[in-house]
């Protein structure tokens, strides 16, 4: 049966967009789940956390596993499990259901993500026609980021916070229908089917773990027989990752990709970009509904210029970097996010949106992008090209890795800050206004961090397809 390839674009790019959205749908509904589930102010970000941590962490395996099995196979089992954990997250009633739903979540856009990237790149051949498809791919996501927010604000306002899951199910089931029909089975490979499930594990666990301690440290003490445990733990698990890593026949990251310059500095500096959105997103989220007394959809609404930055930011880093180069356009983009960050972290609840939160939120917007768009084209530029997509998947693993860890470090070093207010005396608004204050300043170093980083950054001119797979991954 004939395909028209662009209805295949349709079905694959609208999964994608729902895996997109609910990172954002999400975040302003973390307060209506904090008061609902009783979350402690350090847990909560697990609600986040444990997406974005399973998620980056089976990233590279989810591609591995469509390349043996099938890309659409793997689509239709990570959709389905994406679909059937919405529902679940929907209907739970404690944290730590909540929290296992979110994971197994993002373990399913870990495989629905990368196995519909590779039937796209199937479908399409090199040349215009596959550009013109991945800008359509990544003007979708960025479009579901930036909708989600007003999304989950209707849906929280009009019906509850459950809605902000529940709203997955119906798409996915008409997904699931058009596959059939409009999507290919597709396959190139049909050699040993060898999975490097084992590094993936240990790989997450040991992450996971560190967050974990990271979080643990503000109530029970950095000292404590628990932090200092868990701690180890998961560095051994990691240490244990390199290992396996080194001796599989089919690692899931080929450490002598790391021996690239442009590789290892830029998923460093996508990490840190990854730390600072991730970072700012969700005590923003919580700033403006806890501290200025927003609706969920005001919130949505009001977080919408920095959407519209991002997108109209990635039109002109993609344009900039073939002018003046990777280096140039990544540097001014670390530079805006600090200026982006500083700005939001002296808003107050007095203070007017338009003078006080706007201007950060549309600083913040372009940098981020400019740092997202040339680091990913300087991070495959060393690469031979039959590992551009291992390269690719290591970094937009790292960026997410680097979101979780970097959320973990502000968030425990806001509430650590809001409870010595508290105990010394503050209101609760004094003590929350001082908490967002000092995450965002840690959030905006590093964005320094990210400014110093990039100075090592080489100096390149992409070709086209570059820069436009570049952008859709952005």
């Amino acid at each position: 049966m004939r395909r028209s390839p662009w209805a295949t674009l349709a079905v694959l790019a609208l999964a994608q967009f729902i895996v997109v959205l609910d990172v954002t749908i999400v975040n302003v509904a973390l307060p209506h789940i904090q008061a609902d589930l009783n979350f402690s102010a350090d847990s909560l970000q697990w609600v986040i956390n444990a997406y974005t941590l399973l998620f980056g962490g089976f990233l590279l395996l989810g591609g591995r596993m469509a390349d043996l099995l099938g890309p659409r196979r793997v689509f239709v089992a990570g959709l389905l499990l994406f679909g059937v954990t919405s529902l679940v997250a929907g209907l739970s009633n404690s944290p730590e259901f909540l929290i296992g739903a979110r994971a197994v979540q993002g373990l399913g856009g870990a495989l629905l993500s990368p196995a519909a990237l590779a039937i796209l790149t199937m479908t399409f051949a090199h040349g215009r026609e596959r550009n013109i498809a991945m800008g359509v791919w990544g003007g979708l996501a960025g479009l579901g980021g930036t909708l989600g927010v007003v999304a989950g604000g209707l849906l929280v306002d009009s019906l509850s916070w459950q809605w902000v899951f529940f709203v997955n199910v119906p798409i996915v089931l008409a997904l699931v229908a058009l596959i059939p029909v409009f999507v290919p089975d597709v396959r190139h490979h049909s050699g040993r089917r060898t999975f490097d499930t084992l590094g993936a594990v240990l790989g997450t666990a040991g992450l996971m773990a560190i967050v974990y301690g990271v979080v643990r440290s503000e109530p029970a003490g950095w000292g404590s027989f628990e932090v200092v445990g868990v701690l180890v733990a998961g560095v051994a698990l990691l240490i244990s990752f390199v290992v396996v890593e080194r001796r599989s026949a089919a690692p899931l990251v080929p450490l002598r990709l790391f021996r690239s310059r442009a590789l290892s500095v830029s998923s460093a500096s996508l990490a840190l970009n990854g730390a600072g959105f991730l970072s700012m997103f969700f005590l923003t989220a919580i700033y403006l509904q806890q501290v200025r007394g927003d609706s969920a959809l005001d919130a949505g609404v009001h977080f919408l210029p920095m959407g519209g930055a991002a997108i109209l930011g990635a039109v002109l880093a993609s344009q900039l970097v073939q002018r003046v180069g990777t280096r140039t356009v990544q540097l001014a983009g670390a530079v805006l996010s600090v200026g982006g960050l500083l700005l939001l972290s002296q808003a107050d609840a007095s203070g007017s949106y338009t003078s006080q939160l706007l201007p950060g939120f549309i600083i913040f917007g372009f940098g981020i992008i400019g740092v997202g768009v040339p680091g990913q084209i300087t991070a495959v530029s060393e690469v031979q090209p039959q590992e551009a997509g291992a390269a690719s998947g290591v970094v937009n693993a790292m960026y997410q890795v680097g979101g979780a860890l970097g959320l973990a470090i502000v968030t425990t070093l806001s509430i650590t800050h809001t409870t010595n207010e508290l105990t010394h005396g503050a209101t609760q608004q004094h003590a929350l206004e001082a908490g967002f204050e000092r995450g965002l300043l840690v959030a905006a170093a590093f964005a320094v961090a990210n400014v110093l980083l990039t100075l090592a950054s080489p100096q390149l001119q992409p070709t086209s397809e570059q820069l436009t797979e570049a952008t859709a991954a952005a």
